[in-house]
């Protein structure tokens, strides 16, 4: 491929695998010999039933998700999902609980009280959601409809290494849009597990959505049908036209993580990438700040600070001269942010390094 790459540290949409990019454009204009792109052909057809259940198969085998699980290729974003949960799981005069650690999580217990009782179990915002509430600070609800908690916040960078715990008959409720597919996750301690594909699992346009059946029970009936999860899954995902070019690569994506070894060996990718950047800012002396408290930290943002801001500006632009993209952290906190998903490769994170010690050493 002659075309220069950057190094795409972007948060969402971001990087995707070059080898699933070079295969989406040999097959663009001619989708295994029927003459028509993917996002030409019907989603009725044979090709594009094959595209959904090959997308949903190695899904399964990546997550090992048990048979009592329906996979759901959805639209909406993570963000639809923040209201279709509590319409769908929680009972008319319920409650739900919400664990907040970051502004996804507050954007979550923000729409679910819209349409009911929400509760906040735990939050960070006063330490300016830079750590992770321990169990013991949790105030549960055993009556709640579910407990729902964020894996990975991207505009903090802090990540939960370890489910927290309901109590006991609470289904466990979480967005991993963040850190999806990125390491292994045991899939039988949640009720519902959702994310958004433009992270890490392909480009915008599809929520991948892992719901327990007995759940589906408590589906009200009056809901529209494309905000109903037992609707949705009777259809298989194809209840109305699903998005289908990018289901095809987030397929071609599952594939590609199938093909380095599977989750086990993307971990220990990740963790090597993230080791790298920690490493150069623990090494700076206070020249660089990480913004999450060391056991907090995000394998897939790495969030910090400099000096001062005049210096920040100057390291977002001579990064962007380097071809560098997306270093700069969210507009809400400021800093910077490497985003560090799957497809972003060592080389690109030792470029990052490699520059981050010129910078200090020529503003330090």
């Amino acid at each position: 491929m002659s075309a220069k790459r950057a190094f795409n540290f972007n948060a969402g949409p971001a990087a995707l695998p070059l080898e699933v990019l070079q295969q989406a454009q040999a097959e663009l204009l001619d989708y295994k010999g029927t003459g028509m792109s993917v996002m030409e052909i019907s989603h009725r057809s044979k090709e594009f039933e094959a595209i959904l259940q090959e997308a949903e198969a190695d899904l399964r085998d990546l997550l090992q998700i048990p048979a009592n699980y329906k996979v759901l290729f959805l639209q909406g974003g993570a963000t639809l999902q923040f209201a279709m949960i509590p319409m769908n799981l929680r009972p008319a005069g319920g409650s739900a609980d919400y664990i907040v650690t970051g502004a996804w999580g507050k954007k979550a217990f923000k729409e679910a009280r819209l349409t009911g009782t929400a509760r906040a179990a735990a939050t960070t915002e006063a330490d300016h959601f830079n750590r992770l509430p321990a169990q013991t600070e949790l105030d549960l609800d055993p009556q709640a409809a579910y407990l729902h908690f964020t894996a990975n916040e991207t505009i903090h960078g802090v990540e939960f290494s370890a489910q927290p715990e309901p109590p006991a008959g609470v289904p466990l409720v979480c967005d991993v849009s963040s850190d999806f597919i990125s390491r292994p996750l045991d899939v039988s301690p949640y009720g519902l597990l959702y994310a958004g594909a433009q992270k890490n699992a392909g480009p915008a346009g599809v929520v991948v959505t892992m719901i327990r059946e007995d759940l589906l029970e408590r589906v009200p009936e009056n809901l529209p049908s494309l905000l109903n999860y037992k609707a949705l899954a009777a259809e298989g995902s194809l209840l109305n036209t699903p998005p289908c070019w990018s289901i095809y690569i987030v397929g071609l994506v599952f594939k590609w993580v199938k093909g380095l070894g599977g989750l086990q060996a993307m971990e220990k990718r990740n963790r090597a990438k993230a080791d790298r950047i920690y490493k150069a800012i623990d090494e700076s002396g206070g020249f660089y700040r990480g913004h999450a408290a060391p056991e907090a930290r995000s394998l897939m943002n790495v969030t910090f600070r400099l000096p001062s801001e005049e210096l920040e500006a100057a390291f977002v632009a001579e990064a962007k001269k380097q071809a560098m993209i997306g270093v700069k952290g969210h507009r809400s906190v400021g800093g910077m942010r490497a985003s560090i998903y799957n497809a972003v490769d060592l080389p690109a994170v030792e470029a990052l390094v490699a520059f981050m010690k010129d910078f200090q050493s020529k503003n330090g």
